[in-house]
């Protein structure tokens, strides 16, 4: 109609205060139902960056990212983390099943090494004086260090040798053997020390055997003046310190594994040094209460056990 506005340009369906309700004309706006509905939809959007009234409120587009029905959220979730923290968890998980076999196997060698201990052979001082005569207590311990040192090399070499080619299994084996016989060497390297310096522990077979594990375990020379270490029970606190001893000796053997001949000079090395190491720890422990020899009280001859051990013929000496 002729003086009027077009439709396209009336816009009554702006938002108005409660004041403004009624147009410039004194009539009210489209009637509900009418053809309100109609301009709406026919009018063109309003860009200008204000609220846009025909749209209701604007659309969020982190709402319309959100987790759909038809995927949970569960699946979104593992489809946006990195792979990085898988590779992460897996990595965590095989060094934790690492640290189980780890002791699992210290405590499997703790039962062994345990077992091990009553059937070393040791030799009595009367024994040792006719098999190196004329020598004094540290003369004849320096010998006995010296033959030590020279098995656990040989030992040491052995299982070197004989990784030259990697394979998992063989090389948890060997590096078992491995403890269990330096193990026995040192601990025959013990007792014989206590018996060069007089101080042999009272008892039968089994009560040396665990003191002189003890001994062996915490690198250090048994005080016979105390009872608690005389009567050292193979219990919880012993054999943790057991397996922690283990423990640290395989981390130190593992360099022996290295194949191509290397690891046999390096486990023949760490080996002596590791057994020459204890021998000094041992030895500064006896020296402090040592007995001399013509002051001792005649001792009877040690037992030997029934099914001895074998050990290297190194260690015997000439």
């Amino acid at each position: 109609m002729a003086g009027e506005t077009p439709f396209r340009k009336r816009r009554p369906w702006r938002r108005r205060g409660p004041e403004t309700s009624q147009d410039g004309t004194g009539g009210t706006g489209p009637a509900e139902g009418g053809d309100a509905s109609a301009e709406r939809s026919a009018a063109p959007p309003d860009h200008s960056g204000g609220f846009d009234d025909e749209r209701g409120r604007s659309a969020s587009l982190e709402v319309a990212g959100a987790a759909s029905p038809d995927r949970p959220a569960e699946q979104e979730q593992g489809q946006a983390e990195p792979t990085t923290g898988g590779r992460l968890h897996a990595v965590k998980r095989g060094a934790r099943k690492g640290r189980e076999s780890a002791k699992a196997l210290a405590a499997q060698l703790a039962d062994r090494i345990i077992d091990t201990a009553p059937r070393v052979p040791v030799r009595d001082l009367a024994t040792l004086r006719k098999q190196f005569p004329g020598l004094g207590p540290e003369e004849l311990a320096d010998k006995l260090v010296t033959g030590a040192c020279r098995a656990t090399a040989t030992v040491g070499a052995g299982i070197g040798a004989a990784a030259m080619m990697p394979v998992p299994p063989a090389m948890i084996a060997e590096l078992a053997a491995e403890v269990t016989g330096v193990a026995a060497i040192e601990m025959k390297l013990v007792a014989e020390l206590h018996e060069v310096y007089g101080r042999r522990p009272p008892g039968n077979l089994g009560q040396r055997s665990t003191a002189y594990l003890t001994s062996w375990t915490e690198e250090r020379g048994i005080d016979i003046t105390r009872p608690t270490t005389l009567n050292a029970a193979l219990g919880g606190q012993m054999k943790r310190e057991l397996r922690q001893q283990i423990m640290k000796r395989m981390a130190r053997n593992l360099p022996n594994l290295i194949p191509f001949m290397i690891g046999a000079a390096v486990g023949a090395t760490m080996n002596r040094r590791d057994t020459r190491k204890l021998a000094d720890r041992v030895r500064s422990d006896l020296r402090k209460d040592r007995i001399a020899w013509d002051r001792l009280p005649e001792l009877p001859p040690l037992e030997q056990p029934a099914n001895p051990a074998e050990l290297p013929k190194e260690i015997e000496g000439p």
